[in-house]
């Protein structure tokens, strides 16, 4: 009953984009000011937002306020950052990506099974059920929060209670490590190896990483050069849309940003043909500021106190995911990508995808990208299979084990 007496306040329109922007200055004050997250490329946005997520885990607990969040603009935030990288993805650049695409997609392919492994195993351990044990691995991780509701029903079904609630907590806290970890070990491994980038031009000479138009990339932005992008991520949200209702006509559901995505690779990939200008830096420009809007919006309204209640199991679990993928990471994708500066970067995303989700693990690349250099490569084959490969792997991998008779 005490938790009824609690005032509670909800975060809406224009205030969760004051409150996420304030938020995201803080994370960069306290990011300058501390030499360990500085040095290890910690985002911005991740700093800023668990901050923020403790205090109003605080304000609740003490008794003070429960805010929520309306999060309806998070998700346009979302469509928007995907749309951008698609109007940045050339297909000579896409073709470029093919080998490091397929080989990601294997590795990932053996990770998922891997990261079942250890979630069962843990959970066995500590007396819980292997079914439970699913919703420590690739469910959550992997998966989401998303995931996890949709097979926390599954769980129900078999009698398994708590799982969902567990599942969770686990997506929730995976979303912290895989902003804390991606940018420290993609930047530990190009220090390590003292890696560059392969070459600085894509074959036709132009730059693979920022685009620079015939008129020089530092030429003055325009008016004209916003309104004529605003209408091009306009179009790739309004073609994502319809194809989205489109398939839903026919019981196919895809992710709504991966079809924004594809839509803005189309859009630029008619573009040259066409003859029409597509300003790259003002895609950026928007694309960075969408990306460190929803994951700030992200982090910051995360429900912290949810954690409590399976800690024992959730702190153990945790630590045994952030070492697999370390290890995966660095001693098989990493060695199986090449073990050039490409690789280091996609180990970073790599880190986001197994632990968070597909913007974490583009947000570690950007924040070592700011230090080092941008890798097109990994701006291209990270979000393909975080959007895309990697839900439909997932998938079966987590049908495969519960069809098992160990499960039943």
């Amino acid at each position: 009953m005490a938790d009824l007496l609690i005032p509670t306040y909800e975060v809406t329109g224009r205030q969760i984009i004051i409150m996420s922007i304030l938020v995201l200055y803080l994370g960069t004050f306290v990011t300058k000011h501390i030499k360990f997250l500085n040095k290890n490329n910690i985002p911005n946005s991740v700093t800023g937002g668990l901050i923020c997520s403790i205090v109003v885990a605080m304000l609740a607990g003490f008794g003070v306020v429960q805010l929520t969040f309306d999060l309806q603009l998070r998700g346009i935030l979302l469509l928007i950052f995907f749309s951008t990288i698609g109007l940045n993805a050339k297909l000579r650049s896409l073709l470029r990506g093919g080998k490091a695409l397929i080989l990601l997609v294997v590795a990932c392919s053996v990770f998922l099974v891997l990261q079942n492994v250890m979630g069962v195993s843990v959970a066995m351990l500590l007396g819980f059920s292997p079914t439970f044990g699913l919703f420590g691995g690739s469910i959550p991780f992997a998966g989401g929060h998303g995931t996890v509701i949709a097979w926390g029903e599954v769980a129900t079904a078999k009698g398994v209670t708590g799982a969902s609630e567990f599942g969770i907590a686990c997506a929730t806290l995976g979303l912290i490590f895989g902003g804390l970890l991606g940018s420290p070990v993609a930047g530990w491994l190009i220090k390590k190896e003292n890696l560059q980038p392969d070459d600085a031009k894509d074959a036709d000479g132009k730059s693979n990483v920022k685009d620079a138009d015939s008129k020089g990339a530092k030429r003055h932005i325009s008016v004209e050069d916003i309104i004529d992008t605003t209408l091009a991520l306009a179009l790739c949200l309004g073609a994502g849309d319809a194809v989205n209702r489109y398939l839903f006509a026919y019981e196919i559901r895809l992710p709504g940003f991966l079809t924004a995505l594809v839509a803005g690779v189309v859009i630029t990939n008619l573009a040259d043909p066409l003859k029409v200008s597509i300003r790259h830096n003002v895609i950026d420009i928007l694309g960075g500021v969408s990306l460190q809007l929803f994951l700030t919006m992200s982090l910051m309204s995360m429900d912290l106190l949810s954690l409590a209640d399976s800690a024992m199991l959730l702190v153990i679990t945790m630590a045994a995911q952030a070492l697999l993928v370390v290890f995966f990471a660095t001693q098989v994708v990493f060695r199986l990508l090449g073990k050039d500066y490409d690789a280091a970067m996609i180990c970073g995303g790599f880190l986001g995808l197994g632990l968070g989700a597909t913007p974490v693990a583009i947000a570690s690349m950007d924040a070592v990208a700011k230090r080092y250099e941008p890798s097109a490569k990994a701006l291209l084959v990270i979000p393909l299979v975080g959007a895309f490969f990697i839900d439909l792997i997932n998938a079966g991998t987590i049908q495969t084990f519960l069809n098992h008779p160990f499960f039943q």
